[in-house]
């Protein structure tokens, strides 16, 4: 898994590829949780993201409950096989996908 931050005032986009699961989910979460501070949008671009396993979705289902109390947050460029998964657990209904 490759993880891009790209900050801009109070704007964080994190550019996630590869495979996000068991294994590299703590790398996420522990990027997030040290970016996060002061950011009221957080922007998931996923278009490379090739697969996300419940790890995963825990880690966006946290952001999301963060970015709840202090801004928003958006999900954008999901590819087809994980917005199969999106839709199969019922996280399309839970994340703002764009």
């Amino acid at each position: 898994m490759d993880i891009t931050k790209n900050k801009d005032g109070g704007k964080l986009e994190i550019k996630v590829s590869g495979r996000l699961d068991t294994t590299t989910a703590p790398q996420l979460d522990g990027e997030i949780k040290e970016s996060v501070d002061g950011v009221t949008e957080l922007i998931f671009d996923l278009e490379d993201l090739e697969y996300i396993s419940s790890a995963g979705l825990r880690v966006l289902l946290a952001s999301q409950k963060t970015m709840n109390k202090q801004g928003e947050m958006k999900v954008t460029a999901v590819s087809e096989p994980v917005m199969e998964i999106f839709e199969v657990t019922g996280f399309s209904e839970i994340l703002t996908i764009v």
